[in-house]
């Protein structure tokens, strides 16, 4: 991607917004943007964008965005800040060989096992199937905050679980949870996305927003087609947002696009297609001064070596890409199913990558020279104090994969090892994640959400 292949993506989205226009589902919202200085299109609820308005309300959305959490001072995406990395959403679980849909136990399984995993910076919500659908935010929200200090992205089901939810940002400081949604294209934001947006503005809440096109299905089957359609997408709900919260922290989200396999009709998440619209996003992240987001996943249905191969090619990619903040630790099965064992080897992954992209550093300190010289020719530099100050730092330390002899191996292999070393981080002892006035205040949150469903 030139910058000239983003000015002409960003002129053709451009011509999208104002011909034909995006379809926007919501009454309020469509008339608070004809406003401020929209045009109705040629069919009910669908807005022509005019130019101006685009660019002046994609210059008011924050160039970085900070995500607070309970553990720490949080961090910032955008800019110079380094890539960071979350879990997924999704129904199912695979653990023990076992798929099958994903509860609120393994919710909390999930979180304690994510709180320990180092590279992994948030803990997304999944679709709980023991708990009535109506109100998976509300409880989903609750038990991940039980497990985890991390920071959260919560799923948003409907808007009366939108409101509970920013009841809940109130437990603790800053915006220690984010939302967001996809338009369902083309060119359309749904009722409950925009209703979503609606609800939890006004709170200083992040919101990631998801242009979701699959190219040969809901866009043009060439990427950059469908790139330039999802980019409309973005930039008619930044607008949204904007104009719902001037200053609303967004993340802009191509990364979601995917292609349709004409084979098998199947959404592909793990290709090299994706990671090319992954880095489109980044670009386009870059082009607007916005934060950039995308996905990482997989086709496979296990921990295997296909798993392997998408997952680090997806990872190192979208990392070199520049986006700011990348999806997929512990995803399977075209983004339906989660893995304990794969999360595992996801955040090896990631931290390979992360050694991988911190490149080498050239100074007097890392060239040595006075070192070589003492060592001398034909000498040892294990014994060398330079070895012991630097060894660590310099040399990336695997925590699963096996180094060693093969007379120190036990047989097992990689996927077993990862499932073994979730169980060990799931079931080891923790220190609370709420105080007791916290717990309290969610739970009646919640109860008092259940009684009105």
């Amino acid at each position: 991607m030139t910058p000239e292949d983003a000015e002409r993506i960003h002129e053709a989205s451009l011509g999208l917004l104002a011909d034909p226009g995006v379809r926007i589902e919501h009454d309020r919202v469509y008339e608070r943007l004809l406003k401020a200085g929209a045009k109705p299109g040629a069919d009910a609820h669908v807005v022509r964008f005019p130019r101006d308005l685009v660019m002046e309300c994609v210059g008011r959305a924050p160039a970085e965005v900070h995500f607070a959490d309970r553990r720490s001072q949080g961090y910032t995406i955008g800019g110079q800040n380094t890539t960071r990395v979350w879990s997924v959403p999704g129904m199912n679980i695979l653990r023990h060989g076992e798929h099958r849909p994903f509860t609120s136990t393994d919710m909390a399984d999930v979180a304690r096992l994510l709180d320990r995993l180092e590279n992994v910076d948030a803990v997304f919500g999944l679709s709980l199937d023991d708990v009535p659908p109506r109100a998976r935010d509300v409880v989903g929200l609750r038990v991940i905050a039980q497990n985890t200090t991390k920071h959260v992205r919560v799923l948003c089901f409907t808007p009366e679980g939108a409101d509970a939810l920013c009841e809940m940002k109130r437990v603790a400081d800053g915006a220690w949870f984010s939302v967001g949604f996809t338009a369902h294209g083309p060119l359309r934001w749904t009722n409950l996305a925009l209703e979503i947006f609606a609800r939890t503005a006004g709170h200083g809440i992040p919101a990631t927003v998801n242009g979701e096109p699959t190219a040969g299905a809901s866009g043009p089957v060439t990427l950059a087609g469908s790139a330039a359609v999802g980019n409309a997408e973005i930039l008619a709900g930044i607008v949204v947002n904007q104009i719902l919260e001037p200053g609303r922290p967004c993340i802009y989200n191509l990364g979601l696009a995917h292609f349709l396999d004409m084979k098998t009709a199947i959404a592909v998440t793990g290709a090299p297609e994706n990671h090319l619209l992954a880095q489109i996003s980044a670009v386009m992240g870059r082009f607007y001064d916005l934060p950039s987001c995308s996905w990482v996943s997989t086709e496979s249905m296990c921990v295997d070596a296909q798993a392997a191969m998408e997952k680090t090619f997806g990872f190192q990619a979208q990392m070199s890409a520049g986006v700011s903040l990348i999806w997929g630790v512990g995803q399977l099965e075209s983004e339906l199913t989660f893995s304990p064992a794969q999360a595992v080897i996801d955040n090896e992954i990631v931290s390979y990558c992360r050694r991988y992209d911190r490149g080498v550093e050239t100074s007097d300190e890392t060239l040595a020279l006075d070192v070589v010289r003492e060592v001398g020719i034909g000498g040892s530099f294990l014994e060398a104090e330079h070895t012991l100050e630097h060894f660590r730092e310099e040399l990336w330390e695997p925590t699963i994969l096996f180094r060693n002899r093969r007379e120190k191996w036990d047989g097992q292999p990689l996927d077993a090892a990862a499932e073994a070393r979730a169980d060990e981080l799931i079931t080891a002892p923790r220190k609370p994640c709420l105080t007791g006035d916290q717990e309290k205040v969610l739970l009646d949150i919640e109860r008092r959400f259940m009684t009105r469903l």
